[in-house]
């Protein structure tokens, strides 16, 4: 059933409106972006919906296809646990820009826990349906800014700027540049067929939860590591092996080569998709994943296997992509390459007796829209 039918099917009338806001794939640039660094993604074509319509009084009421429940009714000040807490935190801010009450029915068709950001895609569509529904002009990159604040905030996951900016500023066949300091981007051409290229997308099916606490660990392991080297933000540390040789500390030693390679590894690979050279970005995409699994130890067996065997089976790359503990795998592979990089995978799944991975080619797409 489509959102819009779904909508007037649980609230008796048609909606005003239907919104979508995509998913998104990192291409490189991983845990930089909450220090202040830079970061590579790009909107896939899977996302979340929102049909929408006004409501005469000040209460939020969402409802999901996801979900078993009926919905969940949020009044101001209430805090609610689970998913809804994503759009109440997105209604929440929004009232202080004249947004009143709404009914909301949500539809997704990406996984959960896939490392996909299906959280910002759910709090970009919410907030481009309230604001439109309420004639409220919010600059792209300032609502990117409020949706990370619900999420901040009302959900209790310390999140960069990077997914919701991805949301909804992305373009077709690009990639987006974003500085998460200034928050200035560009817009990188990103087509890796025209190359002969495919990017696999490999949901390892080990779920992640990024409210568990290990994210928020690495983040404020940052942050003091930022407070010993005296800068603002680990993006600043200029000489890396002084700072290395500053610490004492061996863990936070790891994490700011990661955050300080990560850097570097973003800014050569727009060089090179500016340039047309999408096949060099694979060991980009490799280097990434080595700093993600030994310097900031973020990655899975389910993810440090799929990159093994897709380089084994003649990848030029891949490395995990999220927050960690779970989630996907880009790879990086010639087209005439990519079946038996999906054989491989899931060959060695198989023989380790883990569940079968779901393996996609999804091509950048826009971001955030009004469908209907």
């Amino acid at each position: 059933m489509n959102p819009a039918a779904a909508f007037e099917e649980a609230y008796r009338r048609a909606p005003e409106g239907v919104w979508h806001a995509p998913g998104r794939i990192n291409l490189i640039g991983e845990h930089t972006d909450y220090n202040d660094g830079l970061v590579l993604p790009f909107a896939i074509g899977l996302g979340v919906s929102v049909a929408a319509a006004r409501r005469d009084d000040d209460v939020l009421h969402v409802r999901s296809l996801q979900a078993a429940d009926e919905g969940v009714e949020v009044r101001p000040g209430d805090r609610v646990p689970g998913w809804a807490a994503y759009p109440a935190g997105v209604a929440a801010l929004l009232r202080e820009h004249g947004v009143r009450g709404a009914s909301l029915l949500i539809d997704s068709d990406l996984p959960a826990g896939a490392g996909l950001s299906s959280s910002a895609a759910l709090e970009c569509a919410t907030a481009l349906a309230l604001c439109e529904l309420y004639g409220v002009e919010i600059g792209r990159r300032e609502l990117a800014a409020l949706a990370q604040r619900a999420e901040n905030d009302y959900v209790g996951v310390p999140c960069g700027i990077m997914d919701q900016s991805a949301s909804l500023l992305c373009e077709d066949g690009h990639a987006l540049l974003l500085d998460c300091r200034s928050g200035l981007s560009g817009q990188v051409p990103f087509a890796p067929g025209a190359a002969g290229l495919t990017l696999l997308v490999v949901d390892t099916r080990a779920e992640h939860a990024l409210g568990d606490g290990e994210y928020a660990r690495r983040r404020a392991e940052c942050e003091e590591a930022a407070r010993l080297l005296g800068v603002p933000a680990l993006r600043d540390v200029k000489d890396l092996a002084a700072a290395l040789g500053s610490l004492a500390d061996p863990v936070l030693r790891r994490r700011v080569q990661h955050v300080v390679t990560e850097n570097h590894r973003v800014e050569a690979a727009a060089g090179l998709l500016r340039a047309g050279a999408v096949a060099e970005l694979g060991s980009m995409l490799t280097a990434s994943h080595l700093s993600l699994r030994d310097q900031y130890e973020v990655s899975w067996p389910e993810a440090d296997v799929a990159v093994e065997e897709a380089l084994r089976t003649g990848a030029r790359g891949g490395r995990m992509i999220g927050g960690g503990f779970g989630g996907s795998v880009i790879v990086l592979v010639a087209a005439d390459r990519a079946a038996a990089v999906r054989d491989a995978i899931t060959g060695a799944y198989a023989a380790r007796g883990w569940t079968a991975p779901v393996i996609s080619a999804p091509a950048p797409a826009r971001g955030a829209h009004r469908v209907s």
